[in-house]
């Protein structure tokens, strides 16, 4: 069978590892995981200990996990490295530097809007959260904006999987009402871009639950129990 990706939803980080999946245009499945309930079910924690999304399954039974290891899996099985860099190089110094900016500081800048959900009980510290959430997006979007300057894509002149990442995350800032796009323009206009494109689109039809066309390399969804046998050893 072709590689496997458990997505999460809603919202799930994982929507840029779909994305990255599309562009490439290879075969692969995927595998839709309801968060949190059976994200935290004992099925998935077989896949993922962590019980997090994304998790892809390679056609060998092993399993990698982490947005980040997933993305450079796909690039290293990619032999045309059309979405990463080749090793040694600067392109891939850049990449590596935009991946670790977006997996590290962008993410967390939305660590306390997500804990402001679970704080309903506490208004006054719901609503300190998400004062600070909104403070370090905007700051965050400010430092994404100075880096488009004079490149089109995030890690220079073509797309990679750092910007197939970026829109996954980029959603967040609509659904928390955080980090005005429209004070960076450059950065408004490269998620402009973003949002127009067929396999951003893609995503945001798969995670509604509906049956888009895609770029020729999806085989459709597998259930998790029919995919529990398969792990490797």
């Amino acid at each position: 069978m072709e590689p496997v990706l458990f997505y999460g939803v809603p919202q799930g980080c994982s929507f840029g590892s779909i994305v990255a999946l599309e562009w490439l245009g290879a075969p692969y499945r995927l595998s839709r995981v309801e968060m949190p309930a059976e994200v935290q079910g004992p099925a998935f924690a077989r896949i993922n200990p962590v019980r997090e999304t994304p998790a892809l399954m390679l056609d060998d039974g092993r399993v990698v996990t982490e947005s980040a290891a997933i993305l450079a899996a796909l690039v290293a099985r990619d032999p045309g490295h059309r979405l990463g860099a080749a090793q040694g190089t600067a392109d891939f110094d850049r990449l590596n530097q935009a991946m670790s900016y977006l997996t590290t500081t962008y993410f967390a800048a939305f660590s306390p809007l997500w804990t402001a959900y679970e704080m309903a009980e506490d208004p006054p510290v719901q609503a300190m959260l998400r004062t600070l959430g909104r403070e370090q997006v905007a700051k965050a979007h400010g430092q994404l904006d100075a880096m488009l300057e004079g490149r089109d894509w995030l890690a220079g002149d073509r797309r990679t999987v750092a910007d197939a990442y970026f829109a996954g995350i980029v959603r967040w800032a609509a659904y928390h009402d955080a980090g005005d796009l429209a004070a960076h323009p450059r950065l408004a206009a490269f998620v402009a871009r973003l949002e127009a494109d067929p396999g951003v689109d893609f995503a945001r039809a798969i995670e509604a639950g509906e049956a888009p066309a895609g770029s020729g390399g999806f085989r459709g969804h597998v259930a998790l129990a029919d995919l529990v046998p398969r792990l490797a050893a």
